[in-house]
């Protein structure tokens, strides 16, 4: 499975310490350069910046086709554009989206869509990591200034109830 990832679900994986989640749900995990330049370089002083830089599984990328639409005229940022153009062009299994105009994008191509809790949710039910994990990871990421509103987190939690202890749904 293929999956491209952007900015913030990186970002909030590496200061969860869950990085290595995406290689081991994933066999290749694309970044576009872009992206890993805001996060890896740019983002000295971020959390969890140091993990990214040495995160030595992903591939980074940039996608082969030029668009010649401006990123801006659809409200996108050069780093979602980026993964969405990847994404279509690998035709990934998933892209990692968590803001809302660049997930409503993807949806609209036909890209599947995951964000961060997302992620959580999958590494529970592969048993990665606990239910407890997750739930602690949310506070985590809302401690760490990632903006979740109270709707997405609740969502995210009756997901979570629906798993067995042992991750299985």
């Amino acid at each position: 499975m293929k999956v491209v990832v952007n900015a913030t679900p990186l970002i909030a994986l590496a200061i969860l310490q869950y990085l290595e989640l995406l290689p081991q749900l994933f066999e290749e995990v694309f970044v576009p350069p872009i992206v890993f330049e805001e996060v890896a370089i740019q983002g000295a002083n971020r959390p969890g910046r140091a993990n990214i830089a040495s995160e030595t599984q992903m591939i980074i990328q940039a996608p082969k086709a030029n668009s010649t639409i401006e990123p801006l005229l659809l409200g996108l940022d050069a780093g979602e554009f980026q993964v969405i153009l990847l994404g279509l062009e690998l035709q990934a299994d998933w892209i990692l989206i968590d803001e809302g105009l660049g997930r409503r994008v993807a949806l609209s191509l036909g890209l599947p869509v995951k964000g961060t809790l997302g992620i959580l949710l999958v590494g529970v039910r592969a048993g990665l990591i606990s239910k407890v994990e997750a739930k602690e990871s949310v506070q985590e990421l809302v401690k760490n200034g990632l903006r979740l509103s109270s709707q997405l987190i609740g969502m995210f939690e009756s997901e979570l109830d629906k798993f067995d202890e042992g991750g299985v749904n």
